[in-house]
């Protein structure tokens, strides 16, 4: 009777434990699912997609303080992510920038200009979808297959990129998300690839305040000459309302490669 006992508990045991734990990882990532994540709030995108039949606008304005070149303005840097499903999101985007180059400053797109001075607007399009969801271990994660048309301006090229960003919700409620992505990109009739890998930690204050501090940076292969930027940036949103998102970002450059200082503000709509 007491074997039988025992081994009836241990059973039970097993089969509790694990349902346990997953449910806590479950219900944290129910929590991140419903809560406004956009892309623009850092150079990292988030980690989820934005849900089925639920539509995320996103726009901001970015100052780039150049090192040799002349200052740069971009904006509306305008994003449009709606849910096909619940891991599967459409984006359709476009930005205009004057000035200077722009390069990896904005969060919805990396690239390097060589143009002095120039104006120039493109059009974007693509698909996100979540890979996986955190549980133990496992981070969420989620792809990101992205393409640029030029609408004006001195280029004529489409590019493309593909991304991988991954993370994971801390026991303290931080995030630490991190991506990779991938991209072509023809300057003057030069074809060349270009990486661009980032890391973020997000530090919550509270239910409406979120504070992050970032590096990323973009590298080329097969550029002449060859392109190497590295930057750090500190910023932070509040949510005024559940479904609105205001948020500044601040960065320098680490090397000469790379603008003074830049800075970003915008916003998140979710409907």
């Amino acid at each position: 009777m007491n074997r039988r006992f025992l081994a009836r508990m241990t059973a039970a045991l097993m089969l509790a434990l694990p349902p346990l734990a997953a449910g806590q990882d479950e219900g944290a990532a129910l929590s991140e699912q419903d809560e406004l994540q956009t892309d623009r709030d850092s150079f990292t995108p988030a980690t989820t997609a934005v849900g089925r039949r639920q539509t995320v606008l996103e726009t901001s304005y970015s100052f780039i303080d150049n090192r040799h070149l002349p200052d740069a303005h971009s904006f509306p840097e305008l994003l449009v992510r709606r849910g096909i499903s619940d891991r599967l999101e459409l984006r359709l985007g476009w930005n205009y920038e004057a000035g200077g180059p722009t390069g990896a400053v904005s969060g919805i797109e990396f690239g390097d200009e060589d143009f002095v001075t120039e104006r120039s607007s493109e059009m974007l399009y693509g698909l996100k979808f979540e890979t996986t969801r955190q549980r133990r271990l496992l981070p969420s994660s989620a792809v990101i297959l992205q393409g640029y048309t030029p609408t004006f301006g001195p280029s004529t090229a489409s590019r493309f990129t593909v991304g991988e960003v991954f993370g994971w919700t801390l026991p303290n409620g931080w995030q630490w998300n991190s991506s990779l992505r991938f991209g072509t990109n023809n300057v003057a009739g030069d074809n060349f690839v270009q990486w661009a890998p980032s890391t973020v930690l997000k530090i919550p204050a509270g239910e409406k305040w979120n504070f992050h501090v970032e590096y990323f940076g973009v590298m080329s292969d097969g550029k002449r000459p060859a392109q190497s930027q590295h930057y750090g940036s500190a910023g932070g949103h509040v949510l005024l309302t559940k479904d609105l998102e205001l948020g500044i970002r601040l960065g320098v450059g680490l090397n000469e490669q790379t603008p003074r200082f830049f800075s970003n503000v915008g916003l998140g709509l979710r409907f």
